[in-house]
């Protein structure tokens, strides 16, 4: 019952802070700053497969936010807008890196693979996963990370990325693949 109330009283003070955000108050928008980095990072992380990666695009996202801020009509929970604004910042940098960026990118190793932004204890199995999932394809990583992570469908997944729907189960099929080999060796 004190999990609603609070998750209620976040909510309420999500829109006090957007209205006083819009009009300009860099007090509110820090209290949603703070209320919200953690999740935006953990979701650019993840997209990105890299901890520093994640903290740029998360950089990225609030400056979007503040931009953008104004136009915010309440149609969806602030936190709703802000997690598909997040998505959008992370697919568009990945557009504007190029292809050509992308593929080198995929042989390298990041210095900081995502798994070390989890905030639960780590596991042995779970580092795995993680390392797993950092390791495939970009493609393939943000299919797998929107669906079965934050739990997008299909057609959401391809109108995001300018796919078809048939192409982005075919990347989650792969993705799961290539997750299942990793995972059994």
């Amino acid at each position: 019952m004190a999990a609603a109330s609070n998750l209620a009283h976040v909510a309420m003070g999500d829109s006090t802070d957007v209205a006083l955000a819009a009009g300009g108050d860099r007090q509110a928008f820090e209290r949603l700053y703070q209320a919200h980095a953690n999740r935006v990072f953990s979701l650019c992380a993840r997209m990105a497969g890299s901890r520093t990666k994640g903290e740029e695009l998360t950089q990225d996202v609030f400056v979007r936010t503040w931009e953008k801020l104004p136009q915010f009509r309440g149609e969806s929970a602030f936190s709703t807008w802000l997690h598909r604004l997040a998505v959008n910042v992370v697919l568009n940098a990945r557009k504007s890196d190029g292809k050509l960026a992308s593929r080198a990118d995929q042989g390298e190793e990041d210095e900081e693979p995502w798994d070390q932004v989890a905030r639960a204890p780590m596991h042995l199995e779970r580092m795995d996963l993680a390392n797993a999932i950092a390791k495939l394809p970009a493609g393939a990583r943000k299919i797998f990370v929107l669906h079965d992570v934050e739990g997008y469908k299909h057609e959401e997944i391809a109108e995001m990325m300018g796919i078809t729907s048939g192409g982005s189960k075919a990347q989650l099929h792969r993705a799961r693949l290539l997750l299942r080999e990793a995972l059994e060796r």
